[in-house]
C-alpha cells in the first residue's frame, strides 16, 4: 500500500484514537497517526497520515483551521461545553451589538488558559485524567492566533461564528471566555471543524465512506499522495547521474550542482524544497543552505 494522507469526517461520538484505530483495521496497516486532537461531541475535518506519510504528523498539526461553532450563553460548564456538569446558569442581559463587540474583540493575537478537561499533560498526567479525578491545577496562559471570526448568526443566547485559528487554540476556552467578558457565562453547544490546511470538509470521507472504497480497490482515488503537502515548495530533480542518486537515495546532503529545477531561477538560503529523483519518485523535503540541500524530511519509499 502507498503512503499518503486521506481527509477523514470524524463524526460525533469518536474520539481521534477512534478513527485511527478503525482504519488500521481497515487498511490493514500499523503505521498511522491523526493531525490533531477533535473532541469526541465535535466534527470535521481529520487529516489522518498512512505508512510514511505519519513523518508529516507533527507538520500538520501545526497548521491554522477553520471551524465553525455555536456558543449558548448563560450557561456555565466544567467542560466549557455542554457535555459537561452545569455549574451555573445566568440571564443574558447584553444586546446583540455587546455580544458581537465582544466577540470580535478576541481577533488577534490573545493569551488562553486551556480546559482542564483537555489533552495537554502536566506532570506526565492529561489535565482531563485529573480533572476526572476532582483535581484542577493551574495552567498558564499560552499564546495563540485567531485570524478572524465570522458572526454567521445571532439568536440569543445562541451565537453561531466561524473561526479561523492558529494551532493549539481551543473553541471551548474561547466560549468561556467570551462568558467571563459578558458576565453571563458561555458554553460551546456545537463545534464543527471545517478544515485543517489544505484539508476542507467538502472532501473529506467518513469512516464507512472509507470502508467501502478500500473494498471496491479505490483507496488511490481519495489518498493524497505525501509531496502534495508540500504544494507550495519549489521543485527539484536529481541530475541523472549514479553518484548523486546514491547521494540522494541515502539521505546524504546533496550539491547545487547535482540538481536542477525546470521553474527556480535560483536558490535561497534557508528555503525549504522538495527534491524528486530523475523517475519522478519523491525523495523528501531538504534545506538550501551553502551550496548544500540537507534532509529535512525523508519519504522515499
Amino acid at each position: 500500500m502507498n503512503s499518503g494522507i486521506i481527509n477523514v469526517y470524524k463524526e460525533a461520538g469518536y474520539t481521534s484514537f477512534d478513527v485511527v484505530a478503525r482504519l488500521r483495521g481497515i487498511l490493514k496497516i500499523k503505521k498511522i497517526g491523526h493531525t490533531g486532537t477533535l473532541d469526541p461531541d465535535a466534527t470535521g475535518v481529520l487529516p489522518v497520515c498512512v505508512g510514511k506519510a505519519t513523518k508529516l504528523c507533527d507538520m500538520l498539526t501545526d497548521k491554522d483551521k477553520v471551524y465553525e461553532c455555536v456558543m449558548l450563553l448563560g450557561v456555565e460548564t466544567d467542560t466549557y461545553d455542554m457535555s459537561g456538569r452545569i455549574l451555573e446558569k445566568r440571564p443574558v442581559l447584553s444586546s446583540e451589538e455587546e455580544v458581537t463587540n465582544t466577540i470580535n474583540s478576541f481577533v488577534g493575537d490573545i493569551m488562553q488558559v486551556p480546559p482542564m478537561y483537555s489533552a495537554l499533560k502536566v506532570n506526565g498526567k492529561k489535565l482531563y485524567e485529573l480533572a476526572r479525578e476532582g483535581k484542577e491545577v493551574e495552567r498558564k496562559p499560552r499564546p495563540v492566533t485567531i485570524f478572524s471570526i465570522d458572526i454567521l448568526n445571532v439568536s440569543l443566547p445562541e451565537v453561531t461564528i466561524r473561526i479561523h485559528c492558529s494551532k493549539g487554540t481551543y473553541i471551548r476556552s474561547l466560549c468561556h471566555d467570551v462568558g467571563e467578558a459578558l458576565g453571563c457565562g458561555c458554553a460551546m453547544k456545537s463545534l464543527v471543524r471545517t478544515r485543517v490546511s489544505m484539508f476542507d470538509i467538502s472532501d473529506a470521507r467518513t469512516i464507512d465512506e472509507i470502508e467501502k472504497i478500500v473494498k471496491a480497490g479505490n483507496l488511490d482515488g481519495i489518498m493524497m499522495p505525501i509531496d502534495q503537502a508540500f504544494a507550495n515548495m519549489e521543485t527539484i530533480f536529481v541530475v541523472p547521474m549514479e553518484d548523486a542518486i546514491k547521494h540522494a537515495v541515502n539521505g546524504a546532503p546533496i550539491h547545487e550542482s547535482l540538481v536542477f529545477a525546470e521553474s527556480c531561477s535560483g536558490f535561497e538560503e534557508d528555503r525549504s524544497y522538495r527534491i524528486y529523483l530523475p523517475d519522478n519518485r519523491f525523495i523528501g523535503v531538504y534545506k538550501y543552505a551553502e551550496g548544500y540541500f540537507k534532509l529535512e524530511k525523508f519519504f522515499l519509499e
